[in-house]
């Protein structure tokens, strides 16, 4: 029989309060189990650490070499920088690509090396329910034939995450000391010098997850019952123009009284040239000396502040001013930062203490210098507080203006007898220091180089050292639980219950009375 006036208007209440609940409280939990995006991180990797002292060894007599902003971490291990991919946080289903390579090269006869190997693009991939693997693209000479062969992604070893779960994280997730064995792929990579099942270096790697992602999804307002169409939106108009102020036709300045409409304006182009408010310089100091800082040595660290970052194979010192004259090619750019290296712990005190504050870059008669402010001791026991100390000269030969840019990409640099005091003795001048680079912006619209992403730091800094054979917890955060189980379905489903029932009792008690 039909429903009386009150019930239906009762049930028709309740159904759309329930509706709005499932919007508010359902589109979030669909959010939260989205696909979302690897933004920034990095991975740090020893390789073998057997290998890289065969291939500097007294046999095979060759080096490596690093490309692509790859750096070194703790004198042994290579770091990896800028992680893009995908993540699931409903089956912790992980993809990250990492930047930067690596190059070995060895045994070298009648000039050409009868060893080469080049790792890149290294790739960590954990599919749901626990299998993982490292992928990397691979260029490697045969030690038997001497044919080089390519392979993109090849699966250079099989990773094992037991007792680790990746579901459910948020904001920075770390792996440390991720037991690695060569693959059939990897040992063709290596040119035979190592058979499948072999143990390789674990591996740390640190990523930054979508954080608060099921708050972006929710509605700002929960639908009602559908409202007839208004006459104000025109129905051909996209969605995007309404958000789009640049559109609107009063933004158009009059034409000045007297000045005729097809005069071009007048142009600032040479005071923009000359005079610059931005720009960053990118400097490492010197490999070695970060390997001394955070190696067994020293057992130290840096601390980048005051607008320097760290951006894993070097340090970037950013905003600048100064000036430049086009015709003369002089430049004076001060740079904003300061890089902090301790170590040598005693006690309370630092054996090494050094800080390299705000940089500076002068080119004049043909000679480009690096100065900074050099502060603190150095490991001989010498204090000091020097300003714009000259640490080291480079050819400005290789300048160049480009997209609005002044740049200098990886100068060679020497340093300075002052350069070699102000390190306390650890080089002596005419030492070959890291490369420079640095981009001063000569159009304030121009866009800097980007700084490789090594992410957030993570909770607990990975070491690149073999230890056990164990997978340290993830260090993650997220929401939910951990099985991943839609809690507000169940919440949901006792609301549908209680509506139901409601509408029921409604209607036995009016079965009742008639």
């Amino acid at each position: 029989m039909p429903l009386p006036h009150r019930l239906r208007r009762l049930t028709a209440g309740l159904v759309a309060a329930l509706a709005a609940l499932l919007t508010v409280a359902l589109l979030p939990g669909q959010a939260a189990a989205a696909e979302g995006r690897v933004s920034g991180g990095r991975l740090d990797w020893g390789i073998k650490q057997s290998f890289l002292t065969y291939v500097t060894g007294p046999i095979a007599q060759g080096k490596w070499s690093l490309n692509g902003g790859a750096a070194t971490v703790a004198g042994s291990g290579f770091r990896f920088h800028s992680a893009t991919g995908t993540y699931d946080p409903a089956d912790g289903a992980l993809s990250a690509a990492f930047s930067g390579g690596v190059r070995f090269t060895g045994h070298q006869e009648n000039g050409a090396n009868a060893l080469d190997l080049s790792i890149g693009k290294l790739t960590f991939r954990a599919a749901a329910g626990g299998g993982a693997g490292l992928y990397a693209d691979v260029s490697s000479k045969s030690r038997e034939t001497g044919q080089v062969s390519s392979a993109g992604q090849a699966k250079l070893a099989d990773l094992s995450l037991a007792g680790v779960d990746l579901r459910g994280a948020a904001g920075t997730l770390t792996l440390s000391n991720v037991p690695a064995t060569l693959t059939e792929a990897g040992a063709k990579a290596f040119g035979g010098f190592y058979t499948a099942g072999t143990a390789l270096d674990p591996v740390n790697l640190s990523v930054n997850l979508p954080a608060a992602q099921p708050t972006q999804a929710a509605p700002t307002t929960a639908p009602a019952a559908p409202a007839a169409p208004t006459a104000t939106a025109p129905p051909s108009a996209p969605p995007s123009a309404s958000v789009t102020p640049s559109a609107a036709p009063a933004t158009t300045a009059p034409t000045a009284p007297g000045t005729p409409a097809d005069t071009p304006a007048p142009t600032t182009a040479p005071a923009a040239a000359t005079e610059f408010g931005n720009g960053a310089l990118d400097w490492g100091v010197r490999r070695t000396f970060r390997d001394y800082v955070t190696g067994a040595i020293a057992q130290g660290r840096w601390e980048p502040t005051g607008g320097a970052a760290d951006g894993g194979a070097f340090f970037r010192w950013t905003p600048a001013k100064g000036s430049h004259d086009p015709a003369s090619g002089a430049l004076d750019a001060a740079f904003t930062g300061s890089v902090r290296f301790t170590g040598l712990k005693s006690g309370e005190t630092f054996g090494l203490d050094l800080t390299l504050a705000n940089p500076g870059v002068t080119v004049a008669d043909g000679k480009g210098v690096l100065r900074a402010d050099v502060s603190g001791r150095t490991p001989d026991g010498t204090a000091q507080q020097l300003t714009g100390v000259e640490l080291a000269t480079f050819d400005p030969a290789g300048l160049k203006v480009e997209d609005g840019l002044l740049r200098a990409v990886e100068l060679p640099l020497t340093l300075t007898e002052p350069g070699g005091k102000a390190f306390g003795g650890l080089y002596p001048a005419g030492t070959e220091m890291d490369p420079l680079s640095f981009a001063v912006a000569l159009d304030p619209a121009a866009a800097l180089p980007p700084l490789p992403d090594i992410g957030s730091a993570p909770p607990v800094a990975p070491t690149t050292a073999p230890a056990s054979p164990s997978v340290a917890p993830v260090a993650a955060t997220g929401s939910g639980g951990s099985d991943g189980f839609p809690t507000a379905a169940v919440v949901i489903g006792g609301l549908l219950a209680a509506v139901l029932a409601a509408a029921g009792g409604l209607l036995v008690r009016r079965r009742r009375r008639a």
